[in-house]
């Protein structure tokens, strides 16, 4: 197999923060973030694979979310000793792993509503909390099959962001959204498969602050409901009238609380 290397933002200097963006998005989302902190912080911001200026995934092989992190060791050996993960969603989920992968190396943890469904179907068989999404995804895929990939996204974007979200997207952006959202079954197999048992999450003795949007959909909030009892060092963070894409719609409102969060780790 090729050995590919993710295209990454940079900027500053100091204490490393690794910031991993949601599905249907690039490391572009970071960039107020990175803004933020680059006076105080080195922050990195690569792109997934098939998102951005990151190659597809280079294998006939389904990917697992293991896969992804193997995609960020590169930025990962150049960073130093320690370092500080932020996570949006599918990067969240990403970022939750990467702890357990690198315990003695990842000082703390950023996450908004890691999409970790496979902790829910582990405690309870469907019909349960992410049948919303899982539904999602076999109408996005059946889209896919007749080739409408415009009402793939349309799927997508308006169950993560609302009904009516892609209809309000700016015509510039929906290529690429769309050319992301092809991928959605990838996505759904690395989330609902992954392996890691629930209980694996205790052993991570780091700070974690974990947000939420309190209108998100019920697939996020089951996520959070299961992962929230075993994290021993967490601070949660609920935001009223915000959603599972604050990160994007609303990045005034979150990246204050990880700036302040990150001056107190």
């Amino acid at each position: 197999m090729l050995d590919p290397q993710p295209f990454v933002r940079e900027a500053g200097a100091g204490p490393a923060i690794v910031c991993i963006h949601s599905n249907a998005s690039t490391s572009s989302q970071w960039r107020g973030l990175m803004d933020l902190l680059a006076q105080r912080y080195h922050v990195l911001a690569p792109d997934s694979y098939g998102s951005g200026k990151t190659a597809e995934w280079p294998s006939d092989r389904v990917i697992r979310l293991q896969d992804e992190i193997d995609l960020l060791e590169p930025v990962f050996a150049r960073i130093g000793e320690s370092f500080v993960l932020v996570g949006h969603s599918y990067g969240a989920a990403i970022a939750l792993l990467a702890a357990l992968r690198y315990p003695r190396r990842v000082r703390a943890l950023v996450l908004y509503e890691p999409t970790l469904f496979a902790v829910v179907d582990t405690r309870q068989s469907p019909p349960n909390g992410v049948d919303g999404i899982r539904n999602v995804v076999l109408a996005a895929g059946a889209a896919l099959d007749t080739g409408d990939q415009d009402l793939a996204a349309r799927h997508f974007i308006d169950f993560w962001m609302g009904s009516g979200s892609w209809e309000a997207t700016p015509a510039q952006r929906k290529p690429s959204i769309t050319g992301s959202v092809a991928n959605v079954r990838r996505w759904a197999h690395a989330l609902f498969t992954e392996p890691t048992p629930v209980e694996a999450f205790a052993t991570l003795d780091v700070p974690v602050l974990y947000m939420i949007g309190e209108d998100s959909p019920e697939s996020a909030h089951a996520v959070a409901r299961v992962l929230l009892p075993v994290l021993s060092r967490v601070e949660v963070i609920r935001f009223p009238g915000l959603g599972h894409m604050a990160p994007v719609t609303h990045p005034e409102v979150v990246n204050a609380e990880i700036v302040r969060f990150l001056g107190e780790v």
